[in-house]
């Protein structure tokens, strides 16, 4: 009886090779996967901030155009810099009230800062050097790719 539990006691070494190799596949297997999950989730991210911006941008032109906000002769409607959608502008009327774009400006989830690219209205569409008249668009300062294949420096 003794012998008999002597050879049910424990594992043997080729057991434990065996399922080391099957966790080494399966850990090989997963990684790959979690990048590529990590990655898509900020890219989602990243669509909403440049869509947030780029909304509030385009709001603020709507208050422009309409005679809600003041504009001047060489304006062309867009704000001086993004930091003017979460100060506020002075609305036009007998009561001064300040409208707010946005209660932030988002960080680029790609490169981990608060810095986006910008470009003015009079700026080339691929224009990488903003002009300082004002904001027109927003992107990515990001080299990297997308999964898609596109940088996204050009969202």
């Amino acid at each position: 009886m003794v012998r008999r539990l002597r050879e049910s006691s424990g594992v043997t070494l080729v057991e434990l090779m065996v399922t080391m190799v099957i966790l080494s596949i399966l850990a090989a297997c997963i990684l790959p996967l979690s990048e590529v999950s990590r990655k898509r989730s900020r890219e989602i991210e990243l669509r909403q901030c440049l869509r947030e911006i780029r909304s509030a941008l385009d709001e603020y032109k709507r208050y422009v155009d309409d005679g809600k906000l003041a504009k001047q002769a060489a304006d062309n409607g867009y704000p001086q810099d993004l930091e003017v959608l979460v100060k506020g502008a002075d609305l036009a009327g007998p009561v001064p009230v300040k409208k707010k774009f946005l209660r932030r400006i988002p960080k680029d989830p790609m490169t981990e800062e608060g810095e986006w690219g910008l470009r003015s209205y009079s700026d080339e569409p691929d224009s990488e050097i903003w002009g300082g008249q004002d904001v027109y668009d927003v992107y990515s300062k990001s080299d990297e790719v997308a999964l898609d294949g596109t940088p996204y420096n050009q969202w």
